[in-house]
């Protein structure tokens, strides 16, 4: 199984994923969006985790955007998204912790 990054091109964090883990495919989600089922999927694994209210994205919202769903929120908003999201061997991570460094075996 390939291992898949999902995130932003322009995001260091991302980035750094990409230079660990060269193998790796990458989708850019605002050159190809998450689908709804995506989204599902991502925050059935995550939950509102994977929405990231410290970007400067979630600062930019007013309350009544901020208030709605995630699903909605990530749609509307794919820069949202705490990233990277990374699926490798059928197991999701998200971040690019030192947990996951290690997980991924890139410490």
């Amino acid at each position: 199984m390939t291992t898949a990054i999902w995130g932003l091109k322009t995001c260091d964090t991302c980035r750094k994923a990409r230079k660990a883990l060269p193998e790796a495919e990458f989708r850019d989600i605002r050159e190809v969006p998450l689908t709804d089922a995506e989204i599902a999927l991502l925050l059935g694994e995550f939950g509102d985790t994977l929405v990231n209210r410290a970007s400067t994205t979630w600062r930019g919202l007013d309350e009544t955007a901020r208030a709605q769903p995630a699903a909605q929120l990530l749609a509307e908003n794919p820069t949202l998204m705490k990233r990277p999201v990374i699926r490798a061997e059928g197991t999701w991570y998200l971040g690019w912790t030192p947990a996951v460094r290690a997980a991924l075996g890139t410490v």
